[in-house]
């Protein structure tokens, strides 16, 4: 499984909005659980101003890299809202009135509708229309770039109605070992699991509950086996330092 081709994901955030505080970003965690799901890596998260120039820098770099970029914000029907006029001058092509757009737009809206909410119909040529099931007024897809609403409800209702379809890995998976040790305590010895399990992943993070530090060990990989080995193995470094491990799936940390 040496030479299994590993899919990887950017997230840009764009909105003024984001970057002076007003708006607390709430897309970034939704994406990138569901980007896990799916097989997919996320690499790399920015945040950036409603500015032409840097989007346009912004995307055309991050699509270089990655399989699949993810945009959210910058759709709406006001003049602040640059995202779709920047990604048709990232790739060099016209942006048009999308007439299936339009129509869904007009159908929605009816006799309100108006300049602004048509404004949200201007698509760049050759752009695929993701699906609103919310608001109706469509994202866009534009070769590896997926370009969707800042709202959170509606950004998570547009990812669902199209993840399933995205080309991925074997999912990470990831399990935790929580114990209230200080991470000095733990840090040589981990580092040598980490060195005997390359193949896996190993993070330290950690908490205080109810007065008492502790850490969470988390192991990911995409290999079970060599996942419930390592957190094994790390589990019983804490046995060895006089501290029970609490041992689940997924990530988390202790209640109490």
């Amino acid at each position: 499984m040496n030479n299994e081709k590993i899919y990887t994901a950017a997230i840009v955030v764009i909105g003024n909005e984001v970057l002076s505080g007003r708006v607390q970003d709430l897309n970034v965690n939704y994406l990138a659980l569901g980007l896990k799901d799916q097989g997919i890596r996320l690499r790399e998260v920015r945040i950036i101003p409603d500015v032409k120039k840097t989007i346009v820098e912004c995307v055309n770099e991050l699509r270089a890299q990655h399989d699949y970029v993810f945009t959210t914000g910058g759709i709406g029907p006001t003049h602040d809202d640059i995202t779709a006029e920047s990604i048709a001058a990232a790739f060099d092509v016209a942006l048009e009135c999308n007439p299936q757009a339009a129509a869904m737009l007009e159908q929605y809206y009816g006799d309100r509708i108006n300049a602004g909410r048509l404004r949200m119909a201007n698509i760049p040529a050759g752009g695929e229309l993701l699906d609103n099931p919310v608001s109706f007024a469509p994202g866009f897809r534009l070769h590896n770039v997926y370009v969707l609403p800042g709202v959170p409800r509606i950004m998570q209702a547009m990812f669902d109605t199209f993840k399933h379809r995205l080309a991925g890995g074997r999912p990470v998976r990831s399990r935790t070992v929580n114990a209230f040790i200080g991470e000095s305590v733990v840090a040589a010895g981990l580092a040598a699991i980490q060195d005997r399990y390359d193949d896996v992943e190993i993070g330290s993070y950690p908490f205080v509950r109810q007065e008492r530090f502790g850490c969470a060990l988390v192991a990911r990989s995409v290999d079970l086996t060599r996942l419930a080995e390592a957190a094994e193995a790390i589990a019983a470094l804490l046995r060895g330092l006089g501290v029970e491990p609490q041992i689940s799936d997924g990530e988390s940390t202790p209640s109490g």
